[in-house]
């Protein structure tokens, strides 16, 4: 699958979906280590953008995304439709980041 056929849509232009096969997620619980929870710390006293924090949230959202693209390759499917992500709190410090979505396989319209 690749991931230009990936969408928050419900439809591809320029493609017809033949077979929904159902939901699919990809699911991390990831923690902030100590030096991770200081740095950050340490980045709120001078304010802007908490990098530390920023990088997490970007490799726990992108490692999601590529359980949920694996979980539809073992599906069968060579699409996703409806991707979303969520995020709870576990447990102070531990989050998990939910990205799901429905696999279907598409067949390009000629």
């Amino acid at each position: 699958m690749t991931h230009d056929l990936v969408t928050t849509a419900f439809t591809f232009d320029g493609y017809k979906i033949t077979r929904n096969l159902g939901m699919v997620r990809g699911i991390i619980v990831r923690s902030r280590s100590i030096f991770g929870t200081i740095g950050a710390g340490f980045q709120t006293i001078v304010g802007g953008n908490i990098t530390l924090l920023s990088q997490l949230c970007e490799k726990t959202r992108g490692d999601a995304y590529e359980l949920m693209i694996q979980h539809a390759t073992e599906m069968g499917a060579n699409a996703i439709i409806g991707c979303r992500y969520d995020a709870t709190e576990v447990m102070q410090g531990v989050t998990e980041v939910l990205c799901y979505g429905t696999a279907v396989v598409v067949e390009k319209i000629v």
